[in-house]
């Protein structure tokens, strides 16, 4: 029983990390002069696309956690064909 309650209990975690519904509105947030990247994958290794400034909204697609940090899937509202990976640290609820 023990076993099975861990994992559930793991994914939940996670999964309320990325509060709201993909395809909400979020926010980005505290990026201050350096910009938010956006990234081509979950990841710090991956090619950046765009900087985003604070105050950009963005429509999240879904999030995934990847080496312990968690990663939303996102597009810009006003260009909804770029879709990239920003860490959900940056994203507040609109």
């Amino acid at each position: 029983m023990h076993r099975l309650l861990f994992p559930a209990l793991a994914a939940m975690l996670v999964l309320a990390g990325c509060a709201g519904s993909p395809g909400g509105q979020v926010v980005v947030e505290r990026a201050g002069d350096e910009l938010l990247k956006l990234r081509a994958g979950p990841g710090l290794g991956y090619r950046v696309l765009l900087g985003l400034p604070d105050g950009t909204a963005l429509r999240r697609q879904g999030c995934v956690t990847e080496l312990g940090q968690l990663w939303c899937r996102v597009s810009p509202v006003n260009a909804p064909r770029i879709v990239g990976y920003v860490s959900a640290d940056y994203l507040s609820e609109r």
